[in-house]
């Protein structure tokens, strides 16, 4: 059975994080120039929040917020579900169907982020399996290399 750590070791344990005092304004422009859906917001190594695209549609467009006078602190999720590198992929996907969410911070038994998996590295890893394994049937039904 997979696990959350196989994927971290694939993609890499980068993680774009922010302080919670962070303005707003900075971390979108953080997350356009990255191209990524979210920042980790940490304080002192450890995860107190999640700021999303959804973060920004819901609690700074939707209220008219003018997003350079306000931090992170006032606008991010705070309820973060996290994940272990031990724990399997396929809870993790339970996870994000379960809880409606798209990035999973993974966290290491002592609290400390150590990578975060989003539901396209799940889908890009569980795409790269399936490849191997039509490749490696049609060797068996076909006889090796074309």
């Amino acid at each position: 059975m997979a696990r959350i750590e196989t994927i971290l070791q694939r993609k890499g344990t980068d993680v774009l994080t922010a302080e919670p005092t962070a303005r707003v304004l900075d971390a979108a422009l953080l997350m356009n120039e990255h191209r990524v859906g979210a920042v980790v917001v940490t304080q002192a190594g450890r995860v107190v929040g999640m700021f999303t695209e959804r973060d920004v549609l819901r609690r700074v467009v939707a209220k008219c917020a003018d997003p350079a006078a306000l931090t992170l602190n006032e606008v991010m999720t705070r309820d973060v579900v996290t994940t272990s590198p031990a724990d399997s992929v396929e809870e993790a996907r339970t996870t994000f169907m379960d809880r409606r969410i798209r990035h999973l911070p993974v966290v290491d038994s002592d609290g400390t982020l150590r990578g975060l998996v989003s539901i396209g590295d799940l889908n890009a890893y569980e795409l790269s399996g399936q490849k191997v394994r039509v490749q490696a049937l049609e060797e068996y039904l076909y006889g090796g290399a074309a």
